[in-house]
């Protein structure tokens, strides 16, 4: 069975997908690792794709989705497939869907890991990084830790990058994006909401608990 896993930036989902990658012996699908892919192969349509990112245009639908029918008919990837970032819309739904009809596939779980902007807040704009060892504590959930330092907290710093602004618009348009998708997944009996503040263990042993089912 394939797994779609949904939630907003700052959610988890890399690492809850490389648990289930690791213990379940799954393959982690990303749409923008297959378009990256195509472009390496120099394909003639991976060729397409390099001209219209470099322009800064979108890829088309039709593109993205002939790279996903060739993930999916894989004999490898058979039923194992965690899609990572897809689909995006209502129309990219349905053709998942209908692709694996087709192909004698199914969705077995759609997970969304559902965080709040505050929580992700806190997440992004606490992060610091160690310039010694690369460790990462956050100042709102690892005040102990980070006062125990072992390099000595002096030598944890913050991203440049890690932008208040930039983190509520991508929250906002990813969490406005996605309601429709996930109106449509809610319906399913297969699809479980799990919360995304609690520690990553715990959500590793929900996500656990649902696969063996």
């Amino acid at each position: 069975m394939n797994i779609i896993l949904f939630g907003p930036p700052g959610a988890g989902k890399g690492t809850q997908a490389q648990f289930i990658v690791k213990k379940h012996n799954y393959f982690q699908l990303s749409t923008g690792n297959l378009l990256r892919d195509e472009v390496k192969l120099k394909t003639s349509l991976g060729s397409k794709i390099e001209q219209l990112i470099s322009n800064g245009e979108f890829v088309s639908d039709e593109a993205v989705n002939t790279l996903l029918k060739q993930a999916i008919t894989h004999l490898k990837f058979r039923d194992r497939i965690i899609f990572d970032g897809y689909p995006r819309n209502i129309e990219q739904a349905i053709n998942l869907e209908l692709i694996l009809n087709e192909f004698k596939q199914t969705i077995g779980h759609t997970i969304f890991l559902n965080v709040s902007r505050d929580i992700i807040e806190k997440r992004i704009m606490g992060r610091m990084t160690c310039e010694k060892c690369n460790m990462t504590l956050n100042e709102y959930f690892n005040k102990e830790q980070i006062e125990l330092h072992p390099c000595g907290p002096e030598h944890l710093k913050k991203r440049k990058d890690d932008n208040l602004e930039v983190v509520i618009a991508r929250y906002d348009t990813y969490m406005t994006a996605t309601k429709p998708i996930l109106d449509f997944y809610s319906k399913n009996l297969n699809f479980t909401e799990i919360d995304g503040a609690q520690e990553i263990d715990q959500i590793t042993t929900k996500i656990d608990d649902i696969l063996k089912v």
